[in-house]
C-alpha cells in the first residue's frame, strides 16, 4: 500500500496541486449554487418542502446504486470510475490504513473539481428545470439546492471517514459510527457486498447490505 501511495502521488499528483484548494472549490461552489437557487423562492407552500426528503431518499438511493454498480464493476463508458474508485482509491485506502497523510492525498478522496459542474450542467439543472416547469418553480429550486447540498454532504462526509482518527471531526460519535461503516467497506474482504453507502446507510440498510459482525460467521 505504502508504494502504491507513492507511485500514485509522483505520477498523478501534480506539484501544482493544492488540497486545500480543492476542499475549498468544492464547498465554496456548492454553497454558492445553493444559496443562488434558495435567493429565489417565493411564496413557499408546505407541501413544496417535501422535495427535500424526496431529493436525500433518491440521492442516497442513486449513490448506493452507483458504488455498488459502475465504481466496482467495469461497464461499457464507465471505465474510469471503476479504475478510479477500485483500482486506485482503494488500493490508496484500506480498512487498516484509512486516514490520508497529508493535504495532497486529498485527490484521491474528493471527487475531481469539475464533477461538480458536470453534476451541475448534466443532473442538477436540467431535472430542476423539469420541476420547474411541470411542478412549480419553487420545487425545481429547491430540487437544485437540495441535489446540490447531497452532493455537497456526500464530499464532506467522506472527506471526514478519511480524516486522521485523532482529528476531533473523526471523534464525534455520529462520524465514528459512519467511520466504522466506511471502514468496514475498504475491507477487501467486504467491499464487493457490503455498506456501499458513503454518507448515510439508508440503501445499505433498505437493501441489506449492512455488514454485521455476524456475517463473517454465516
Amino acid at each position: 500500500m505504502a508504494r502504491f501511495r507513492e507511485d500514485y502521488r509522483r505520477k498523478h499528483v501534480s506539484p501544482r496541486y493544492s488540497g486545500r484548494a480543492h476542499f475549498v472549490f468544492t464547498s465554496l461552489g456548492s454553497l454558492a449554487v445553493i444559496g443562488f437557487a434558495v435567493s429565489h423562492l417565493e411564496g413557499r407552500r408546505p407541501l413544496e418542502w417535501l422535495t427535500l426528503p424526496a431529493v436525500f431518499l433518491l440521492g442516497n438511493v442513486v449513490e448506493f446504486l452507483g458504488h455498488r454498480g459502475p465504481m466496482h464493476h467495469r461497464r461499457w463508458g464507465l471505465g474510469l470510475l471503476f479504475q478510479r474508485h477500485t483500482e486506485q482509491h482503494h488500493r490508496f485506502f484500506t480498512h487498516e490504513a484509512l486516514a490520508y497523510e497529508s493535504a495532497r492525498d486529498v485527490k484521491m478522496v474528493l471527487f475531481p473539481p469539475v464533477l461538480l459542474l458536470f453534476f451541475l450542467g448534466a443532473v442538477a439543472a436540467p431535472l430542476g428545470a423539469l420541476c420547474f416547469v411541470l411542478i412549480s418553480p419553487n420545487v425545481g429550486w429547491l430540487f437544485v439546492a437540495s441535489a446540490v447540498g447531497y452532493y455537497l454532504t456526500y464530499e464532506w462526509l467522506h472527506f471526514c471517514h478519511h480524516l486522521p482518527p485523532e482529528h476531533p471531526v473523526a471523534r464525534l460519535a455520529l462520524m465514528r459510527q459512519l467511520r466504522r461503516h466506511h471502514e468496514a467497506h475498504h475491507d477487501p474482504s467486504k467491499m464487493q457486498r457490503y455498506n456501499f453507502n458513503i454518507s448515510f446507510p439508508f440503501a445499505d440498510w433498505l437493501f441489506g447490505t449492512s455488514w454485521r459482525p455476524d456475517n463473517d460467521r454465516r
